[in-house]
């Protein structure tokens, strides 16, 4: 049987019980939307996908549901929003709030994952290809959501 506990230990996730193949979604919390990403089968790349508008849980699960569905996900993976001595924020308390939710309503598991600076690195990348400042606000959280999901796969790989 599945654990559906989220992990709160400093190494954010237990990588160890992540499922060997198989794609795997990234969410990046935010207050108003909650950017998302997928890898392949493979797991060599991410991308983003569109991002979710947080109205309700109800409605987050819902569109949650179909992109796990629609991608046949094996887990999910969280970003936890540290602040940047590694310390909690309210975001970080609402993160891991999201996670516990996810786990208790999935059937696979929900991992978190350190976020910090992955919108700047998302923008940065985003101007980097001559975007405007408004077309980068609207891609930054997926492309922060796929940054988030690349750093788990690559701390994934050398466990």
């Amino acid at each position: 049987m599945q654990q559906k506990e989220t992990p709160n230990s400093d190494s954010l996730a237990d990588v160890f019980d992540v499922p060997a193949s198989g794609r795997i979604i990234a969410i990046d919390p935010g207050t108003k939307r909650c950017g998302v990403a997928v890898c392949d089968e493979n797991r060599i790349t991410t991308r983003p996908l569109d991002y979710i508008e947080r109205t309700s849980w109800k409605k987050m699960l819902s569109k949650i549901r179909e992109i796990v569905s629609e991608y046949d996900a094996k887990a999910v993976v969280m970003g936890l929003p540290l602040e940047s001595d590694g310390s909690e924020s309210e975001m970080s308390a609402e993160a891991r709030r999201l996670a516990r939710n996810l786990s208790l309503s999935f059937d696979i598991p929900v991992f978190l994952q350190d976020e910090r600076a992955t919108s700047y690195e998302a923008k940065s990348l985003l101007w980097a290809t001559g975007m405007s400042l408004a077309g980068a606000r609207k891609l930054t959280d997926s492309t922060a959501a796929a940054i988030i999901l690349a750093d788990f796969l690559d701390r994934n790989k050398t466990m």
